[in-house]
């Protein structure tokens, strides 16, 4: 593994397992990103080129965050979405940003991170890359891809992302995962919750995905 994605293994979904019995691993975050544009071959299920928006990404319309929603900002400034007040900040790796719901049992109905720009991966290889990531983790089982799309207009520049979903020793998790190229720097954002609740945290977490801004 490279140091890239060794330098951003710990998440809440981690954070969770913590939570409940100290050890196991539920994810790992989003690995971090580089601000080439690109487009990458062959075409996975709801893929989109820059000339169109798939399907399963046309809940994105960035767009400054609601009323009463508070801002999560990275320690180096470099990006901010926006978070219900409801969810509240949860400590993960130095120099991210995350935010997480809290239920039952202090277990993670729903996750939002933000990690700055630490390595080489590209808006071109960003679906590949996610998806051999999380079949590389030991304990992520079962990945899906459902969905990938590159050209994707943010607040403050363009973004490839993918919607997936994987299997811990405890359940199964959908994420949704994006890179995004400001005009300076780049980020990603990743969302994710249950698979058995996402419905009830989809549209929180689309809407926190579609505030991004990235330097």
């Amino acid at each position: 593994m490279t140091p890239t994605t060794t330098a951003v293994r710990a998440t809440a979904m981690e954070i969770s397992d913590r939570i409940m019995d100290g050890s196991r691993r539920l994810f790992v975050v989003a690995a971090t990103s580089a601000a080439i544009l690109g487009v990458w071959g062959g075409a996975a299920d709801g893929s989109a080129s820059l000339n169109g928006q798939a399907p399963a990404f046309r809940w994105l319309h960035p767009r400054p965050a609601p009323r009463g929603w508070k801002l999560a900002r990275l320690p180096s400034g470099a990006a901010t979405f926006a978070y219900p007040k409801t969810w509240r900040p949860i400590r993960t790796d130095p120099g991210t940003a995350s935010v997480a719901l809290i239920g039952h049992a202090r277990s993670i109905r729903g996750y939002l991170n933000a990690t700055p720009r630490q390595g080489t991966e590209t808006l071109a290889n960003w679906p590949s890359f996610r998806i051999q990531h999380l079949r590389e983790e030991e304990s992520s089982k079962d990945v899906r891809l459902i969905a990938s799309a590159h050209g994707l207009r943010f607040r403050s520049g363009r973004g490839s992302c993918v919607i997936d979903s994987y299997r811990t020793s405890r359940t199964r998790y959908r994420e949704i995962a994006c890179l995004v190229a400001g005009s300076r720097t780049s980020s990603v954002l990743v969302g994710a919750a249950p698979s058995k609740t996402w419905g009830q945290q989809a549209e929180t977490i689309e809407r926190a995905i579609a505030s991004l801004r990235t330097d």
